[in-house]
């Protein structure tokens, strides 16, 4: 088994857009035309972030409200992890990092949006 993507309901759809292609380096692509709003975002060639534009709180009642916490993404060490901070900062985006105790890995978090933050892990330089 393997994650297939993950989908952000979000009222800033063209700014989560905008930091999954600008900073995390994903690519916009093609997406069946659903009836609502959105983009799907690609990595290797694969749909993994699925976007949605929420224009309409709870507009889904028979639903469960879903929690998403995070999103994490695996960076190489090295040039990839130099590539992505050096995005982070020309696009002024804050984050905070921390080292995962005993395992040499590093993590990187943004807040992306009220309640959804997105993790890039590597292994520790």
């Amino acid at each position: 088994m393997q994650l297939d993507h993950v989908t952000l309901v979000t009222p800033d759809l063209e700014g989560a857009r905008r930091f999954f292609c600008d900073v995390a380096g994903l690519a916009d692509g093609a997406r069946p035309p659903f009836s609502v709003d959105g983009h799907w975002l690609y990595a290797n060639g694969r749909p993994v972030v699925h976007l949605v534009a929420s224009t309409t709180p709870g507009a889904r009642p028979a639903c469960v409200a879903p929690r998403l916490d995070h999103v994490a993404f695996r960076v190489a060490p090295g040039g990839e992890w130099q590539a992505l901070l050096a995005r982070l900062a020309a696009h002024d985006v804050p984050y905070q990092i921390a080292d995962v105790p005993l395992s040499g890995e590093r993590q990187l978090f943004v807040a992306l949006a009220p309640g959804v933050a997105v993790e890039f892990v590597t292994t520790a330089a």
